[in-house]
């Protein structure tokens, strides 16, 4: 199963989580997305929806101002 990339570069709190949500309302269980940004609030805001949506933050990477956070769909939404 490829793992689908989300290019969240240049969106601004609340953007990045709201294109995630949506996004991963199409998904599996068990899916895994790697969603990126430039949003410096990401590094607070992904992790708390991933808890808030019962999904598992797999791995997060930084490199300066671009911050990668791979998700796996942990069940919850329409995409079970």
């Amino acid at each position: 199963m490829e793992t689908a990339v989300l290019d969240l570069k240049g969106l601004n709190c609340p953007l990045p989580v709201l294109k995630a949500r949506k996004a991963m309302r199409s998904m599996l269980c068990g899916q895994r997305i790697w969603l990126e940004t430039t949003d410096p609030l990401a590094i607070i805001d992904i992790p708390a929806f991933c808890r808030d949506d019962g999904h598992s933050l797999i791995e997060m990477q930084e490199n300066g101002r671009e911050h990668r956070f791979l998700i796996e769909h942990g069940g919850s939404g329409s995409g079970q």
